[in-house]
């Protein structure tokens, strides 16, 4: 998925002759901490609400605001991967996406990424979830894919997380079966280490605590 796809048209930026106060309400209106702010197509920078806060003066317009720095960005073509890593980098809750001639074509929001990934990580249909702990040069797709199949179950979705300073991996695998009692046996008589499973209740209280925690780490 690029950039381009994930744009919110519903939330406008605001402009160098909007002031304080208008970008605090339409912060609230729109339930983020940041806006970007243009002048015509020119994309000048973010305003978060923690610097209006600070300058304790909100009738200013934002023109009299300081944008020389160097403002977070995305292309229309950037993949969603790049999206998340800049917004996490810069810790904002919404990401300005321009074209190739620099100039602004729109926002992405974290409730549309956090709404891609879960479709495109099979959420929202029926399955179990399949944690498996692994050195890195063990891992091979097909091999799991194949243990997996031979249970007349098919992979929903699968990602790999690193472990900083290990050669060990977890691949955490979305599997078609709520019931997973039979499969969990396969996988360790073929010598894979089961870190944890999940059957779809469990899973989905497990999903919706790790999404709030990320939520109160942005602090959104």
């Amino acid at each position: 998925m690029i950039a381009k796809k994930l744009i919110n048209d519903t939330i406008p930026p605001l402009k160098l002759t909007d002031d304080g106060e208008k970008a605090l309400a339409w912060i609230a209106e729109f339930h983020v901490h940041h806006l970007p702010v243009v002048d015509g197509q020119q994309y000048l920078g973010m305003i978060s609400e923690y610097t209006i806060y600070d300058t304790n003066e909100t009738s200013q317009t934002l023109s009299s605001y300081d944008f020389s720095e160097t403002p977070p960005k995305v292309y229309e073509y950037d993949h969603i991967y790049e999206v998340m890593k800049v917004m996490k980098a810069n810790r904002l809750s919404v990401m300005p996406v321009l074209d190739d001639e620099q100039h602004y074509v729109g926002l992405i929001t974290l409730d549309t990424i956090t709404d891609y990934l879960s479709q495109a990580q099979g959420m929202e249909d029926p399955g179990g979830i399949l944690i498996l702990e692994m050195s890195a040069n063990d891992y091979v797709l097909s091999e799991i894919a194949r243990l997996v199949e031979s249970h007349n179950a098919k992979i929903l979705s699968m990602y790999v997380t690193t472990h900083q300073g290990s050669s060990s991996i977890d691949v955490t695998i979305k599997i078609n079966k709520t019931d997973l009692t039979s499969i969990l046996p396969t996988f360790e008589r073929f010598q894979y280490t089961v870190k944890a499973y999940y059957q779809e209740e469990d899973y989905l209280e497990d999903v919706q605590e790790r999404f709030d925690e990320f939520m109160n780490y942005l602090n959104i």
